[in-house]
């Protein structure tokens, strides 16, 4: 069993800033890429950011400049520094990572439950 849980999110003011945090759990032997979606209220799932193991990101550029993800191996926990936001930037942020199981060696993306983020003007 392999758990992701998410924290860190809130009510924010434009402009200021957030950090979400992620943590896996569970029967894991290896993790591999992790990554950051955010849904928006009445629109579809996007993709964030991504973070391999050693560290390589990649960024939707609407979100270049603005947002920084990081991870720590050792803790499994990736985290998502959200800086000068925006109104449009309210969504439910998700985390995903690529983790290969303990007993089974099978990977499997697995996701978290969701935190909150919601910027008043």
């Amino acid at each position: 069993q392999v758990q992701l849980v998410e924290s860190g999110g809130g009510l924010v003011q434009a402009g200021g800033s957030l950090r979400l945090s992620c943590a896996a759990s569970g029967s894991i032997f290896a993790n591999n890429t992790m990554a950051w979606y955010r849904q928006a209220p009445g629109k579809q799932r996007e993709l964030v950011t991504t973070i391999t193991s050693d560290g390589s990101t990649n960024y939707v550029d609407s979100m270049k400049g603005r947002f920084t993800i990081s991870r720590n191996n050792a803790k499994n926990t990736v985290y998502l520094q959200m800086n000068s936001l925006k109104p449009e930037d309210t969504a439910v942020f998700f985390c995903t990572a690529e983790i290969q199981r303990l007993r089974s060696g099978i990977w499997s993306i697995f996701w978290g439950q969701g935190t909150e983020v919601t910027v008043t003007v």
